[in-house]
Formats: C-alpha cells, structure tokens, sequence
C-alpha cells in the first residue's frame, strides 16, 4: 500500500534550506520517493490551514518512508533542515478501494 509523506514548511533561511533540499533529493530518491508536490501555489478551500510550502513524496510502504527519514544519511544532514525551517510532518497510508 503507497504512503504518502507530507510536510508543511515554513523556510526561515532560503541559502540553508536550499542546501538541505540539494542535498535530501537524492537521498528520498534513493530510498524509493517520488516528489508528487515540492512547494506549488496552495490555494485554501476551507478552514484556516494554509502550508507556506508544502511537500508530498510517495512511497512505496510507510515503513520505506520511516526508513529513508531514519536513515544514517538523511539524519547526517537533518539539522540543515531543522535550522532552515520550521517543518511539520505526517505519514498517511494510501488508499484502497475495498475489493
């Protein structure tokens, strides 16, 4: 079943962050993401949530995406992020139509 990583971003330093993404990029690839979002115009609908930026990477099993966030590699440069940024972030299960 897919799982779906999204985060909500607000950049606090753009030379920093954009270090981290260079650098996560790779990383999330390798370890089986796909970027279906990466910081698109969000237009709110309803409530008061609106994401400055917000990011949706794909994988294949939410295990896969704990893994890659887990990993030695991304947590060596994790602090780029989190001195970059103040990030929220959530794994959610993809859907599957009952058979």
């Amino acid at each position: 079943m897919s799982a779906y990583l999204i985060l909500d971003v607000d950049v606090t330093n753009q030379e920093l962050y954009s270090q981290y993404v260079a650098r996560a990029t790779s990383i999330i690839e390798k370890a089986g993401g796909r970027y279906l979002v990466r910081g698109g115009r969000v237009t709110r609908l309803s409530g008061e949530w609106l994401p400055k930026r917000l990011v949706i990477i794909q994988f294949e099993t939410v295990q896969q995406a704990k893994d890659c966030f887990s990993s030695p590699e991304y947590l060596k440069i994790a602090p780029l992020r989190e001195q970059a940024a103040v990030s929220r972030a959530i794994i959610v299960e993809g859907y599957v139509p009952p058979q």
